[in-house]
């Protein structure tokens, strides 16, 4: 049930401060906080100003100005500060004419959301990330016109065997799923932060150890709607690096942390209901999918490329989308192969036929990760994109001529950013992306993100080409 403008006042009785956040263009949440006398009833009807321009991806100086408005039903109390605090997520909006921002974040996720009740299709789609992530005992890392370097320190991590009082049990590369402790180092620690989610509002399936070595983990949300699902993960990875910071230890989420072990990924359940019917359900359907669920899947291959710049948005993103780590490089759909982009998970419950999207990692912006992947699935739907054949067999092991015919992800953001500027049509229905919104993002990250890696040498060249 929604919370109302009452209960939030009343909630905000037991705390000191509220923390005011929202979510830039790239997909860093920000915040400002303010005492908890000023959070009134008018205080949600008239918002709070603050300057657009210092945001990335927003408003340029000459028109900074801009309006957060909080909404009441994102509000918890802050389960790892401190100071006694409640936390709202805001909207933002343009200060003269009040109007909802095209470039906000959350408001595309909300646009996506009413434009799929806008198609008939069905009212509600759900949706659950599985992010993974490394927890380090430390990390040092530079990169100066002089000298590039980074380093880990994990007590898990393979390389760590011989040092001095190491008491045994690392990891190997591709053998951290899914040992007991105490080769699992990190069991207590993702309980603390399992129970930190739940008290701040987040229903919570499971957690594990991952494949990989020195710390990766997951930890699985129960499934919700789009735009809620989206504000749960902001808070996850929030309550995750914090929780392990006061632990002495640092999370990262970038996809691909460490050479010759499996990378990070963040695979996307999603699934469409039209009030109590899951219509992707059809007992008689290949792995019990209705034919509305494989043009979905026909939406997601015909614009996979594209999707991954808004889903695998970082160049880090491509070390991890390659054969032989369990990564999905194939534009495909299977039941049961983990290289293939879309899997149908087994299981035979109507309630919980879904698709899962694999390419995606959790250094996008969920918002628009999320509306984005529905926007290409509801293309498919409308569209009726047959998805072809699923590929049930080992991809890996297929004859080099069979393998050629199946299309492979894209091997760069450069790629990705390339087949957005050309395929975006699909996200514009129901004007939920904008043109604005997505030039000001391709812009970003080729200037800020392709380039910057682009034009600086790597350690790695000077092992390969000092000498040459």
């Amino acid at each position: 049930m929604a919370k109302t403008v009452k209960e939030v006042l009343e909630l905000a009785k037991g705390v000191q401060v509220v923390d005011l956040r929202f979510i830039d263009l790239p997909g860093t949440w920000q915040h400002f906080t303010i005492p908890v006398q000023r959070l009134t009833d008018d205080f949600f009807k008239e918002g709070i100003p603050f300057d657009g321009s210092s945001i990335r991806g927003f408003q340029e100086i000459h028109e900074s100005d801009m309006l957060l408005k909080p909404d009441p039903d994102t509000a918890f109390v802050d389960p790892v500060a401190g100071t006694p605090t409640l936390v709202i997520s805001c909207n933002v909006f343009d200060p003269i004419t009040e109007e909802a921002y095209s470039r906000d974040p959350r408001y595309v996720a909300q646009k996506a959301e009413a434009y799929l009740k806008s198609t008939g299709l069905a009212d509600t789609a759900y949706f659950a990330p599985e992010a993974e992530f490394f927890v380090f005992d430390g990390v040092r890392y530079t990169s100066t016109p002089n000298e590039s370097s980074f380093s880990i320190q994990s007590e898990e991590g393979w390389w760590s065997s011989n040092r001095e009082g190491n008491l045994g049990g690392q990891i190997q590369p591709k053998r951290g799923y899914f040992p007991t402790s105490p080769t699992d180092t990190l069991q207590e620690l993702r309980n603390k932060f399992m129970l930190a989610m739940q008290a701040a509002g987040i229903a919570m399936d499971l957690h594990h150890h991952e494949v990989a070595t020195a710390g990766q983990s997951e930890m699985s949300m129960t499934f919700t709607t789009l735009t809620r699902m989206a504000d749960d993960l902001l808070l996850y990875k929030y309550i995750i690096k914090n929780v392990a910071r006061q632990h002495g230890k640092t999370v990262t989420f970038m996809p691909k942390p460490i050479f010759g072990d499996n990378g990070s990924g963040m695979h996307v359940h999603s699934s469409l209901w039209k009030g109590k019917t899951n219509v992707f359900y059809d007992e008689k359907g290949y792995a019990g999918l209705s034919e509305t669920a494989k043009y979905y899947i026909g939406g997601l291959l015909k614009h996979a490329p594209a999707l991954l710049a808004l889903t695998s948005p970082t160049t880090n993103s491509y070390r991890r989308l390659v054969p032989g780590y369990e990564a999905p490089v194939n534009i495909a759909y299977s039941q049961r192969n983990r290289s293939a982009i879309c899997r149908i998970p087994a299981t035979k419950s109507s309630k919980a036929k879904r698709v899962e999207f694999r390419a995606p990692d959790a250094t996008s912006n969920p918002y628009l990760a999320f509306a984005a992947i529905l926007m290409a699935g509801l293309d498919g739907v409308l569209n009726k994109i047959d998805p072809g054949q699923p590929q049930d067999r080992d991809l890996y092991e297929l004859p080099p001529e069979e393998k050629k015919l199946i299309k492979q992800v894209p091997s760069s953001l450069t790629e990705v950013l390339d087949a957005l500027e050309a395929d975006h049509a699909f996200l514009l229905q129901g004007g939920v992306f904008t043109p604005d919104l997505l030039e000001e993002y391709i812009k970003y990250k080729r200037v800020y993100e392709v380039d910057a890696i682009r034009l600086r040498p790597t350690p790695h060249e000077y092992v390969l080409y000092f000498d040459a």
